[in-house]
């Protein structure tokens, strides 16, 4: 039963907290570019940036399922006091309050401006100049710190990935 919850655990890992790190990371560079592309006459692209958003936020959910099978792998292998699981533990609760408190409410914040409400037959061309350069300064600031605390995530899941391979004091030799 240990092996096949440590497989569901880690398949977990792979395919549902892989994917909202590389989202969170892509997503302050097409943000970028989407930001760019605001006032020109074609407008932004916003699409790649919501498809970002959208993988993060489902993803993030999915990947509730990782901790819990990760807790039951734990307790049936007897390891639930552990150092280097708790450890794991407490960096895996940084990483869900950062996604839950940052990374997610910074990417719906940059869209919302990145968003261009337009009266029925009005263009982009017709929007204020000023509007997309005055706007453009708040979400370039905002996206920085989004960069910065995406790649604080990234770095969370390394040392979290590396202590489950490692596991200071096992006995297996690794």
């Amino acid at each position: 039963m240990n092996a096949l919850l440590l497989s569901v655990h880690i398949l977990g890992a792979i395919i549902f907290i892989g994917p909202v790190t590389i989202a969170t990371s892509l997503f302050p560079r097409y943000a970028r570019l989407a930001l760019e592309h605001r006032g020109r006459p074609n407008g932004a692209d916003t699409s790649a940036v919501e498809l970002l958003h959208r993988i993060s936020r489902v993803y993030a959910v999915l990947g509730l399922s990782v901790p819990v099978f990760g807790v039951a792998t734990a307790a049936g292998m007897g390891v639930l006091g552990d150092t280097w699981l708790i450890v794991s533990m407490a960096l895996t609760l940084a990483a869900a309050l950062l996604l839950a408190l940052v990374l997610l409410p910074g990417q719906v914040a940059a869209m919302t401006v990145l968003r261009v409400e337009r009266m029925p037959g009005e263009s982009a061309a017709t929007l204020p100049a000023a509007a997309p350069a005055a706007a453009g300064g708040v979400v370039a600031s905002g996206l920085a710190r989004l960069g910065m605390a995406s790649g604080v995530f990234a770095l969370i899941w390394s040392v979290v990935v590396v202590l489950m391979i490692v596991r200071p004091g096992s006995t297996t030799g690794v």
